[in-house]
Formats: C-alpha cells, sequence, structure tokens
C-alpha cells in the first residue's frame, strides 16, 4: 500500500512541469566539476594563511614575506600574469592586483600525476585564463610585477586549485 505522501509525489512526475524540474535537477548535478588541484614540492611544510583578497590589499604592508593562500580570478595575456579580485564590484586594474611569477624552481603538477600545469596535455594546455583560482604562494612587496605596475608579487607559488 503507498503512503499518500509517495502518490504525490508520482503524480508531480506526470505533470510536464514537475517532470522538467527533475530533469533540470538531475542536469545541474552532473555538470558539477571536479576541482583540479596542481601542487608544487616547494614549501612543504610551510604554514599557509589564509586570506581574502581585500583583506590582502587592504592590509599587504603586513604580509611582506608571509606565506598566504588567496583565491580571485587569474588573467593572463602577453607579458600579464596576474591575479584580481573576482567580486564584480572592486577594481579589477592592475594597481589592485598582485603579479603572479610562477618559477620553474616550483613546478607544479596535478595530484597524483605528472602532468604540469603549463604542459601540453590532451591535446591542449590547461586553461587557467579569467578563472577563479586559489594560489598559494610568498608575498614580496619589492617585486611589483612586470613595468612595476602591481601592489606585490606572488612568488614560489606552490598550489593552484581551479
Amino acid at each position: 500500500m503507498a503512503l499518500p505522501h509517495q502518490k504525490q509525489s508520482l503524480r508531480l512526475l506526470n505533470k510536464p512541469l514537475g517532470l522538467v524540474a527533475l530533469l533540470a535537477l538531475i542536469t545541474l548535478q552532473s555538470c558539477k566539476h571536479e576541482k583540479k588541484v596542481y601542487k608544487s614540492e616547494c614549501d612543504i611544510g610551510k604554514d599557509f594563511k589564509a586570506i581574502s583578497f581585500k583583506k590582502l590589499m587592504d592590509s599587504l604592508d603586513d604580509y611582506d614575506g608571509q606565506y598566504i593562500e588567496i583565491s580571485g580570478k587569474y588573467e593572463e595575456d602577453k607579458g600579464v600574469s596576474a591575479l584580481v579580485n573576482d567580486s564584480l564590484f572592486t577594481d579589477a586594474s592592475n594597481g589592485n592586483a598582485l603579479w603572479v611569477d610562477f618559477s620553474q624552481d616550483c613546478p607544479l603538477y596535478l595530484s597524483g600525476t605528472r602532468q604540469g600545469l603549463f604542459e601540453y596535455n590532451d591535446g591542449q594546455f590547461t586553461q587557467i585564463n579569467d578563472k577563479k583560482v586559489t594560489i598559494r604562494g610568498l608575498i614580496v612587496l619589492s617585486n611589483k610585477g612586470k613595468r612595476n605596475q602591481y601592489k606585490a608579487t606572488i612568488e614560489r607559488v606552490s598550489l593552484v586549485k581551479l
């Protein structure tokens, strides 16, 4: 014997709107993509302080020489390697961005593989431009990036999470 609640739920599936809602829910659940984490052997054992982009930029002097973990939107182009605030309500100009200095001394590999972040794989390079990323690295105020137009640099990048 079916309970009244079960019958009511089954009746919803017979209605077109209920069926569309169920299919949309299933589709949305299947669209979740797995996060990719690229790590290096650099700075193992260092403590990284997770900090918001806004808080870091507001108190940048306090974090000079500190290892941090920060999220933002990565922008790359010819001569550009920057992390900007991914908020729609903040200025994303170079003056409010961080230069990201990826180094060959700290090669980044997809966790559990030897697939590098900047290597050609599966017919293409890993696309990180205009994507939200989380980065771990060392804040260096004396390095203002290309043409000294950034607030600081994130050096010794040891983690990139896409």
